[in-house]
């Protein structure tokens, strides 16, 4: 897996077709449609972003559950999601009861591109949110390389309102791993990856890091379907994964002037 990723990367071109720029919703009308999106606070150790996929379930990315520096398990009782959160003020508040980490996730710390396959998780929240200008998203059939997607997120800078990216695309992929063009920072992790079918929107893949590849900026995501399917089904016998901590590395690199820089969101 991880040579096959190191392989895909140092191969990347830059995307051909031209991004849209981040708009921030900063309204209600800018945010119709985009309150399932909200900010996951961790307690004290940050923020990430998630999307409603049920009433009660929180769709983000597994190493958003886990202690960058040690490696434990944050508490589910200290996850706050925030719906549709903007300046200051969120549609709708709830904690987590549980959190469930896809099973083949090991968290180390590192700045490993193996990790990505399995960069998902699903929050549990301790009462559903049915509000009428909240609506969860459906799922849907991954993309391909090409093919044009958006992305909804929180992040350092603009933590307190989302951005939509309306417009970027998918550059590569490999069976588990999307490369992407879309625009993302510290505090986008676990932000929904969208396709539009018909003006609608459904999440493809969850935002994982971003990297740097020969000074070209892209975002990884997990290829949803299979990741997600593992673990709705360990959320259904009420499994809870134990946290590994392992050791540190900072850089993956598949020749000396070609590598891939590794940055965490």
């Amino acid at each position: 897996m991880r040579f096959a990723l190191i392989a895909l990367l140092c191969l990347l071109t830059p995307a051909q077709a031209e991004e849209s720029a981040l708009v921030s919703l900063q309204t209600g009308d800018d945010s119709k449609g985009w309150n399932a999106v909200g900010r996951l606070n961790l307690g004290t150790y940050g923020f990430c972003t998630g999307a409603l996929i049920a009433p009660d379930l929180v769709l983000t990315a597994a190493h958003c559950l886990f202690d960058k520096d040690t490696g434990a398990r944050i508490d589910p009782a200290d996850i706050e999601f925030q719906a549709g959160l903007r300046n200051g003020r969120a549609e709708a508040y709830r904690h987590v009861s549980r959190a469930v980490p896809h099973p083949d996730y090991i968290y180390s710390g590192a700045n490993n591109l193996d990790r990505v396959a399995f960069d998902v998780a699903v929050l549990e929240l301790d009462q559903p949110i049915r509000q009428p200008s909240i609506t969860p998203f459906s799922t849907g059939a991954r993309p391909q390389t090409g093919d044009e997607v958006g992305v909804v997120s929180y992040a350092k800078d603009r933590a307190e309102a989302p951005s939509l990216q309306q417009v970027c695309h998918v550059i590569d992929e490999a069976p588990e791993v999307l490369v992407l063009s879309c625009d993302v920072d510290f505090g986008a992790s676990g932000a929904p990856i969208f396709a539009f079918d018909d003006g609608l929107a459904s999440i493809v893949s969850v935002v994982s890091a971003k990297a740097d590849i020969d000074k070209q900026k892209v975002s990884l995501g997990t290829a949803l379907a299979a990741p997600l399917a593992v673990v709705m089904a360990e959320l259904a016998k009420g499994n809870r994964p134990v946290a590994l901590s392992g050791s540190k590395v900072q850089m993956l690199s598949g020749g000396k002037a070609s590598g891939a820089k590794f940055v965490k969101p």
